[in-house]
């Protein structure tokens, strides 16, 4: 309210004040004479002030109208100008658009659209790190490897931009089978950025696929770092990795280093049977009995294993099957009750000619789980206790059907492998192989092999009493799963 009085009275005192002004001029006598080219001009005081102000406005039009004509010849020599700058944010407003519109569809599977609005936005903006790496993963999805290619390495020479770009170029390697190349990108990248989790898992497979075991401990250790990995399952794969440089330096002929490899392995991941295994011979190796049987009788106690006996059994190559049978004593009361412990218990007394013994150990496998290892060694029990050839060939013609019990599985593709390998040879999984028994597909088999006991003749019990039981070749028919 007050304000408005004010600024009331300011327009009224400038009013008053002009009107006074006017009229001291109107009522001043005198004036200007301008004389110029033979004529002669003569102003009043008002007249006078009004040239003035006239003569004031055609220099202020004439000093705009300059202004005007100098910034033009500066936008046409490429200067920053009004009106540059004018057309510059034309140009903006356009780029950002076509630039929304090319993630728009390529969000949309829009791909060709995707790549012509991305050529668009990088005429209109000076943007690259964003305009080339829509252009390059636009081509990309339109299937344009070329384009794409060069759009990546146009983004190598600005350090904002090279991580992405060794990414998009590894991808692409690895998309056409390069795995080589792939590898020497992924070492780029993991150079650039050490914690970022893809590129640690993608140099890591390489690495492996590679046989760079070194290299691959030290990018699982920069998982650990980095926080993406639990520290026992970092503890298993660094064993495993551990595990497959001492077969590389056992394959290079370096017995110690090798050894001490293994039994470094071992150490990071008990657990592990082929670390556990492989140990076990170095210290034997070594001369160290009796550490390799507590290494292996300690895997055994996690989990029974063919090759961790197939270990121990190495550890007193010369002794009889009676001092064996002994030997292996302790190893088998750790686990009395597994089904592996029975198996081994049965061979051990098969190879001791003692047959009622192994059939008592053997006990209800072959009711209960006939695989073929279990059904083969039941032929050489009954053999051994003088059965007749129909009941021996009987059990021998079941074991060509039946499930051969447990086995090194991949747990992603569920492929099985003769042995155990730290990447599955099918999926190239890392640390998916676990010994379980695979999933058995049911229905008769293509050579009708089910229906050979039939003819052969089925499996009965044997007797009891066995007078002069013949001697076999154990060896010959027992062979390990």
């Amino acid at each position: 309210m007050i304000w408005s009085l004010i600024r009331i009275l300011l327009f009224i005192t400038a009013v008053v004040a002009l009107a006074f002004g006017a009229d001291v001029l109107l009522n001043t006598g005198g004036g200007i004479q301008i004389s110029a080219a033979g004529y002669e001009f003569l102003l009043g005081p008002l007249q006078a002030v009004i040239g003035a102000v006239i003569l004031l406005s055609l220099l202020w039009l004439v000093l705009k109208a300059t202004g005007l004509l100098v910034a033009v010849l500066r936008f046409l020599n490429g200067d920053e100008t009004a009106i540059s700058r004018f057309f510059d944010r034309n140009r903006e407003r356009k780029g950002y658009a076509a630039l929304s519109e090319g993630l728009m569809a390529l969000a949309s599977g829009e791909n060709r659209l995707a790549l012509s609005r991305a050529q668009a936005a990088d005429r209109y903006l000076s943007r690259p790190e964003l305009t080339t790496l829509l252009i390059a993963q636009a081509a990309e999805a339109n299937g344009d490897a070329a384009r794409a290619t060069a759009a990546y390495k146009s983004l190598l020479s600005d350090e904002k931009t090279r991580f992405v770009a060794i990414r998009g170029l590894m991808k692409q390697k690895l998309a056409e089978g390069d795995t080589a190349t792939a590898l020497k990108l992924a070492e780029k990248a993991f150079a650039l950025k050490p914690r970022h989790s893809e590129t640690q898992d993608v140099l890591l497979k390489l690495q492996a696929e590679h046989a760079d075991w070194k290299g691959a401990r030290t990018t699982l250790g920069a998982k650990l770092k980095a926080g993406a990995l639990p520290r026992d399952v970092y503890r298993r794969r660094d064993a495993i990795l551990a595990l497959q440089e001492a077969k590389v330096v056992l394959d290079d002929s370096a017995s110690v280093e090798a050894r001490e490899a293994a039994i470094e392995a071992n150490r990071l991941s008990p657990d592990l049977i082929p670390a556990a295994a492989m140990a076990a011979r170095g210290l034997v190796a070594r001369g160290d009995r009796k550490a390799a049987t507590k290494v292996l009788r300690k895997a055994w106690e996690v989990r029974p294993h063919p090759d961790l006996a197939a270990a121990f059994a190495e550890i007193e190559p010369e002794e009889s099957p009676a001092a064996r049978l002994k030997r292996f004593r302790p190893l088998l009361d750790a686990q009395p009750k597994h089904e592996e412990t029975r198996l081994l218990l049965a061979e051990l007394n098969l190879a001791t000619e003692d047959f009622p013994a192994a059939r008592r150990a053997l006990g209800d496998l072959v009711d209960t789980h006939p695989t073929q290892r279990v059904l083969t060694i039941m032929a050489a029990i009954t053999r051994g206790e003088g059965g007749d050839d129909s009941l021996v060939r009987g059990w021998l013609t079941r074991a060509l059907t039946a499930p051969r019990g447990p086995q090194w599985c991949c747990d992603k593709c569920q492929t099985v492998h003769s042995e155990w390998h730290p990447i599955c040879e099918n999926c190239g999984g890392f640390d998916t192989l676990s010994w379980r028994e695979p999933a058995q597909t049911s229905g008769p088999s293509a050579t009708g092999t089910e229906l050979l006991p039939l003819i052969v003749g089925q499996p009965k019990p044997a007797p009891e009493v066995v007078e002069e039981p013949e001697v076999i070749d154990v060896e010959a028919i027992v062979r390990r799963g």
